[in-house]
């Protein structure tokens, strides 16, 4: 007997209009390797698109659309399959280097599920200026500010709180080469709270890492009170750092970017911000020693040269 009430029975336009466009990234990457049909439904601009600006509503602008739209491999599918999943943190550097000449960042910052910012930002990265000065991309105007629903910090049930329902997602698109990283941590990996001002800054945290070291790309929210008690954002910044947490200049910057942007791994093992740290004090720890035991040296050195030059005296 034959089933005439299986999925198969269902009309295509059931099945793309009502069933696929319910599904997220995942799933609807799955459904395409069940058979011909789905892989073809599956693969229409459209739900990509849709899933593009439903997972990350700062991609709705006209410009990121029309860019996400290009992307070689499928398009929006392509962009959501490198946008998807968080920078590679293990790189190897490209024998030739060519900075992209502009990136397009596109933030979104959700608290339990409820968009609190999307925006994206175009930043120019071909000047002196830029490539000289420490790189840092601002997301809003000095006097610009954000409501959000989270009530300011009164404790540690608060910080807790902010830890377990906020995350970030910070893309940066190369509009060129058609390229794209998420450099997001998803979740904070610290809040602090200014005892003078009261200010809060959260933070969120990647790794980088190449043949010459780590890199920090560091996403800070903060946050200010307001007159009904709720927090407000009052400035979104991204920087990178180096293991002696120095700040890296645009072109420093731009040539881990790069890397980044390549999407060219080395081991897949993930570097976690808590390791950054461990390692960084690690280095830190040998570069006093290291001192130490040169001021030691210069010391001896001295005293054995006032020693011989005394004896000498002497002798005389």
């Amino acid at each position: 007997m034959i089933d005439t009430t299986g999925f198969s029975t269902l009309p295509l336009h059931i099945i793309e209009s009502h069933v696929l466009t319910r599904l997220d990234g995942p799933a609807l990457a799955s459904a395409a390797s069940c058979s011909a049909t789905l892989r073809y439904l599956s693969s229409q601009n459209h739900l990509w698109t849709e899933l593009c600006h439903s997972t990350w509503p700062s991609t709705t602008s006209p410009r990121v659309t029309h860019i996400i739209s290009t992307f070689p491999g499928g398009g929006p599918r392509a962009f959501f399959s490198h946008a998807f999943t968080n920078a590679p943190q293990n790189l190897i550097t490209p024998s030739t280097v060519n900075p992209p000449p502009e990136l397009i960042s596109v933030v979104d910052i959700h608290y339990k599920d409820k968009l609190i910012l999307s925006k994206h930002q175009e930043t120019e990265s071909a000047s002196d200026w830029f490539r000289c000065s420490p790189f840092r991309i601002d997301l809003l105007e000095p006097k610009e500010f954000v409501p959000t629903p989270i009530k300011h910090p009164e404790g540690d049930e608060t910080y807790t709180d902010i830890v377990n329902g906020m995350t970030l997602s910070w893309i940066l698109i190369d509009p060129i080469e058609r390229r794209v990283v998420n450099l997001s941590s998803q979740k904070p990996v610290t809040i602090q709270r200014h005892w003078l001002t009261g200010e809060v800054k959260i933070k969120f945290a990647s790794i980088l890492s190449d043949e010459n070291g780590h890199v920090m790309c560091s996403v800070s929210i903060t946050c200010g009170g307001s007159d009904c008690g709720k927090m407000q954002v009052m400035g979104v910044s991204l920087e990178m750092e180096d293991m002696d947490g120095v700040h890296l200049n645009g072109k420093d910057s731009l040539v881990s970017l790069h890397n980044a942007l390549e999407g060219k791994k080395g081991r897949e093992e993930r570097l976690r911000y808590e390791d950054f740290l461990e390692m960084k004090m690690e280095r830190k720890e040998r570069k006093v020693k290291s001192e130490e035991a040169l001021d030691m040296f210069c010391l001896g050195f001295g005293v054995s040269i006032f020693v011989a030059f005394f004896l000498f005296l002497f002798c005389r």
